[in-house]
């Protein structure tokens, strides 16, 4: 954290200060809400982004047989379900002694996931951030929404949504269905890719193709467009990590950790995503049900980092495909090669890897693996396994324990919107001490503090899922609203009863 904005994120005295809340931040997946603290001058005294929900999936998936995973944690989210499903079969691979699974399995696990990356990636630019982008951040909220960008720039949004309708196709035909599949296996895949999907959806490349072009050019334009003032708007630096392949390739599905200082040195290069523990922990606050991770060299105060379109841009030495790689090329020409870290440019970013998507969905309907031939692979069983994709919001981390029975024994899932907590926490406050310390509180200035947290594309049912480690509150109110009696177990497991609010439910 900045000295600038540690000190917002717990107020010296909360007692008497004017409380602000945007519950629910808009345009993301789940639900969280912003609150500000303001003194008498309208000057900030607290900020933080408080994650609301909570959904115990880790515990869930405990006692369960293994084979029922890579199914179960897509219920975690119906926009990403595809990341979870592989994630988790990637790290079962391990125990069943399936790893590496068979070519075939591999080329088509590779295709669903590429499909996810274009189908989500699409959904938010266009859905959910480019009424911001398109109209600006204080334009009329009748108007600043995807029903405004379709009667304004009907060609844009109908692109946006064939561009997801795409993804959603390579999806279908290789999970068998457009949300929740079961295609993907541990040890491998369930089935192939018949030659009719295959041939249908090559037909309808050219077009694809020229769509993500375009998608690009327009997250350009909106970005070299911005007014000047936005140049450094949500601007947090800090370090990134990523999956990155051979020779420092840009890599989605599988390869090893590279962490980037935020100055652009490479920290950490070719960790093994079985040690991921030996890399980062994850820390807690009694304000928020998502949790903190943080490089376990550094600490939790200084240890964050960012993961996403933005941050894998920058960690790779290039693009294994021609046309995303001579866009990565001008967007690292147009910020004079160094390293950004300006919310917004994610944006362009995320194009980019859209793009990339694309091509290597091409590539791999070209390749005849997918149709057929060997697609499980069996071993020695182990007793645990990790595995990590870069889901279309940054990297996601599965780690399951299995007992002797075939029954989950310990579940840890990190994923991506977690790994840029601290990350989003700082763009809100960054932005709030540019746009909102001492100024008349309006919907329109309010409206940039969600842009900042859109620009992470969060998926906040995803992020918030643990049981044992977070705090739980339980209030009782009685009909008039006054409490009559409070539980709150504490992160440490300390319990503590009496009639006052958890600190989530009083002034934050």
């Amino acid at each position: 954290m900045t000295e600038s904005t540690r000190s917002l994120e717990t107020a010296a005295d909360p007692q008497g200060l004017r409380r602000i809340v945007i519950d629910p931040v808009s345009r993301v997946e789940g639900h969280g809400k912003v609150t500000l603290l303001l003194d008498d001058q309208q000057r900030l005294q607290q900020v933080r982004l408080h994650i609301v929900e909570f959904r115990g999936f880790e515990q869930f998936i405990v006692g369960r047989p293994y084979w029922e995973v890579p199914v179960m944690v897509q219920r975690l989210c119906g926009i990403c379900p595809v990341s979870h499903h592989l994630a988790a079969s990637k790290a079962l691979d391990r125990v069943v002694g399936g790893w590496p699974v068979p070519e075939a399995a591999d080329r088509i696990r590779r295709l669903m996931h590429y499909g996810q990356i274009v189908q989500s990636h699409a959904l938010h630019f266009f859905h959910l951030s480019s009424p911001d982008l398109l109209f600006g951040f204080g334009a009329d909220v009748a108007q600043r929404n995807i029903v405004g960008v379709a009667m304004a720039h009907p060609e844009a949004a109908r692109q946006g949504v064939m561009l997801r309708k795409f993804g959603q196709e390579v999806i279908r035909i290789t999970s068998g269905k457009r949300v929740h599949g079961t295609g993907s296996v541990p040890g491998g895949m369930n089935r192939a890719v018949a030659r009719e999907d295959r041939d249908a959806l090559r037909a309808q490349l050219p077009e694809v193709l020229a769509w993500a072009e375009g998608a690009v050019d327009l997250a350009e334009r909106l970005h070299t467009g911005l007014p000047p003032a936005y140049a450094h708007f949500g601007e947090t630096p800090a370090a990134m990590m990523s999956l990155i392949g051979p020779g420092g390739a840009m890599e989605l599905y599988d390869g090893t950790l590279r962490l980037r200082e935020a100055d652009g040195r490479v920290a950490v290069d070719g960790f093994e995503d079985q040690r991921y523990r030996e890399l980062i922990d994850e820390a807690v606050k009694p304000w928020t049900y998502m949790k903190f991770p943080y490089r376990r060299t550094l600490g939790p105060d200084a240890g964050w980092y960012r993961v996403g379109p933005l941050a894998r841009l920058q960690n790779c030495d290039h693009i294994p495909s021609p046309r995303a790689e001579a866009r990565r090329q001008a967007f690292v020409a147009a910020h004079g090669g160094r390293p950004v870290h300006a919310v917004l440019a994610t944006h362009w970013a995320r194009m980019i890897e859209l793009l990339h998507g694309v091509e290597v969905i091409a590539q791999l309907l070209d390749d005849p693996a997918i149709l057929g031939g060997p697609l499980m692979a069996t071993g020695e069983r182990q007793r645990s396994g990790v595995g990590i994709i870069e889901a279309p919001r940054g990297t996601l981390i599965h780690e399951y324990e299995v007992g002797d029975d075939d029954l989950v024994t310990r579940c840890n899932l990190i994923v991506s919107t977690t790994h840029n907590n601290q990350a989003m926490n700082e763009a809100v406050r960054s932005v709030a001490l540019q746009y909102l310390d001492g100024q008349t509180i309006t919907e329109p200035l309010l409206n940039h503090l969600e842009v900042a947290i859109r620009a992470y594309d969060p998926c906040l049912s995803c992020a918030t899922h643990a049981l044992g480690q977070m705090p739980l509150s339980v209030t009782l109110r009685g009909a008039d609203g006054e409490v009559l009696d409070h539980v709150l177990r504490s992160s440490t497991g300390e319990t503590q009863r009496g009639a006052t609010p958890h600190p989530m439910e009083r002034a934050q």
